[in-house]
């Protein structure tokens, strides 16, 4: 973790110079690895903002670095998925949500939904559990832990979301506060019918002890690398993570993925 000093919504650290590193952007991000290094090296400013956080942090990994809509100061993600702000000179470092007041828009949620855009399309259907109605009107991704408590009542509701027009694709994270999750999730992923499994479990049954080869470490790991810190976390298809409340129901969560939608076609993304 960074070490911070908290200063209104975020904290402010001076540091000195360190190692240089090439540049990359949000689009390079994904649930494969690290970055692809862009094809020319980082400016001085780049280089800048990248030595300040090695002085700072030397074991946080930087995946991006970007000129940010904040004046003055770059957007900068590390590997946990994380979005900072450090000052064009590097002497100031930002950690909290962004908002640009004249539009109405979040810069932070703007660039985690652009990372998460990325590494979601890595993931194929075929690692996910698919609830779908035949023409959906939209496609939403759900991290769930099968002992989470939230993620059962959401699926209670199953039936009702697809009704409305939502398909859901659910993607496997358990938890490590709930001892033997992962082994409950694999039972799941290795049953005949992964969704009568899943459903079952979500209503409280054994799933055994079935084993299999299967996705969920991979799945773990995009999620902690896209920082998705807890279930169930939903994200609509843009990667913007949808209010929890508006989930619990289904009319409600239509009426929010149809805002989303519309605002993403006018342009950034909505402050929450």
């Amino acid at each position: 973790m960074i070490k911070s000093l908290l200063i209104l919504a975020g904290f402010v650290l001076a540091a000195p110079f360190a190692a240089a590193q090439s540049t990359t952007s949000f689009a390079d991000v994904n649930a494969g690895g690290a970055a692809t290094p862009a094809a020319t090296s980082a400016s001085g400013v780049e280089k800048t903002v990248r030595d300040a956080l090695a002085k700072l942090a030397p074991g946080v990994k930087v995946e991006v670095v970007e000129k940010s809509d904040l004046p003055g100061f770059y957007e900068v993600v590390v590997s946990s998925g994380q979005v900072l702000y450090v000052s064009a000179d590097g002497r100031y470092l930002v950690q909290g949500e962004v908002y640009d007041v004249v539009q109405k828009s979040n810069l932070t949620s703007r660039a985690q939904a652009t990372i998460r855009l990325a590494a979601l399309k890595s993931l194929p259907q075929s690692k996910r559990l698919v609830f779908a109605p035949a023409n959906p009107k939209h496609t939403i991704t759900v991290f769930t832990d099968v002992d989470c408590p939230y993620c059962r009542q959401f699926h209670k509701q199953i039936a009702a979301y697809n009704q409305a027009g939502i398909a859901v694709e659910y993607v496997l994270f358990p938890l490590s506060i709930h001892p033997g999750a992962d082994k409950k999730a694999e039972a799941v992923w290795c049953s005949q019918d992964r969704n009568a499994a899943y459903t079952a479990a979500m209503n409280g049954q054994d799933p055994g002890q079935k084993t299999c080869p299967n996705p969920i470490a991979e799945t773990t790991a995009l999620a902690m690398k896209i920082g998705i810190g807890g279930t169930p976390t939903i994200l609509n298809e843009n990667g913007v993570q949808v209010n929890g409340n508006a989930a619990q129901d289904p009319a409600r969560l239509l009426a929010e993925l149809d805002r989303l939608s519309a605002q993403a076609a006018k342009g950034p993304v909505a402050a929450n």
